[in-house]
């Protein structure tokens, strides 16, 4: 179902190199807001290695970020010393296939780690590329996502759900 990620994590550190080697993943697009960094613009402790630690490994990166702040983007893109794409206007295409160009792979070698289901999940989706929905590391949102919020709640309770009945 184009509403549901192919994979859910607490958080991007989760994700981890054996992970991805499992899944074909050689390369991973994120999504910064509330996936990187917190409202105020701050990274939880151990991003910046997980970034650099699978760079090391081989892995790809790119930013497709949907905010229009140009500043904040190329902040997380420059500390994490990655390309990216701002105002990406996500669940569209475009944004998404941009980044596939920038690291020069094949869609079923990407995976795109965000934490919204409206946005990340199923721009993913659409594209034929991996989704990973990631919980949002702080509970402040910008106004548009907070009314979001509920309804992608209801739908992480029926994947959720969804999962545990292919588990038995």
């Amino acid at each position: 179902m184009v509403i549901y990620p192919d994979f859910y994590f607490d958080n991007v550190r989760d994700v981890k190199l054996e992970f991805l080697q499992k899944n074909n993943i050689k390369g991973l697009i994120l999504d910064i807001d509330n996936t990187l960094i917190d409202f105020d613009r701050k990274f939880e402790d151990g991003t910046e290695q997980w970034v650099d630690d699978l760079k090391k490994a081989g892995v790809k990166f790119c930013i497709v970020s949907n905010t229009n702040k140009v500043d904040k983007v190329k902040y997380v893109a420059e500390t994490l010393d990655i390309p990216y794409f701002y105002f990406s206007k996500k669940p569209f295409k475009k944004g998404f296939m941009k980044a596939k160009d920038e690291m020069g792979l094949k869609v079923e070698n990407i995976a795109a780690i965000g934490d919204q289901i409206m946005t990340d999940v199923i721009g993913a989706n659409r594209c034929k590329m991996f989704s990973i929905l990631v919980k949002p590391i702080a509970e402040k949102d910008i106004f548009i996502t907070r009314i979001k919020r509920p309804i992608e709640n209801i739908i992480i309770k029926r994947y959720l759900k969804k999962k545990e009945k292919e588990k038995v």
